[in-house]
């Protein structure tokens, strides 16, 4: 399936839903993968607007236990993010998603996320959030988010300042 990627701090999710809503009306498939949930888990993963059933959910998660735990016996342990993405973007597949637009879970460079060649990425507001595993300050949040941005991909971003120096440096690399 085809992409769009949606990384920074704030608005991610509405975003995401935006696009989402955008291609849906538009006669387009999509897949639409964020997080977190609100209400229940099931909301993370939707079809056209429909989230994955629990049968879906229990069934594609039995799929890709084997995985993770052959990863696991080799010493690489699968994050719950991981899994879900695995899930999320399996069940895009099997659906016969014609665009998926997926959130990133936190920073981007290393987000499970990252494993798409979207279309085009979009990065959102970038402020200070999860200093412990982004950085301390706010070029080295905004470098680990503009690692979603991949060579000849256009990249949308509203940011301004530090942070828009550095997503227009990792840009033109």
């Amino acid at each position: 399936f085809r992409s769009v990627h949606v990384a920074g701090t704030d608005g991610k999710g509405s975003v995401c839903a935006m696009i989402n809503f955008i291609l849906t009306t538009s006669g387009v498939r999509t897949g639409l993968y964020t997080s977190p949930h609100i209400l229940k888990f099931n909301e993370r993963i939707s079809v056209c607007g429909v989230p994955i059933s629990d049968a879906e959910l229990s069934r594609l998660a039995e799929r890709i236990v084997p995985q993770v735990n052959e990863m696991a016996d080799s010493g690489m342990l699968c994050t719950f993010f991981e899994a879900t993405t695995a899930i999320a973007f399996l069940y895009f597949k099997e659906k016969g998603v014609e665009y998926a637009v997926a959130e990133v879970g936190m920073g981007g460079r290393f987000d499970a996320t990252n494993v798409i060649l979207p279309d085009v990425t979009v990065i959102n507001g970038i402020s200070m959030e999860h200093t412990e595993y982004l950085g301390d300050t706010i070029e080295k949040i905004a470098f680990e988010k503009a690692g979603i941005i991949k060579p000849g991909v256009p990249c949308i971003t509203a940011n301004t300042g530090p942070a828009y120096s550095v997503i227009k440096e990792v840009a033109v690399m």
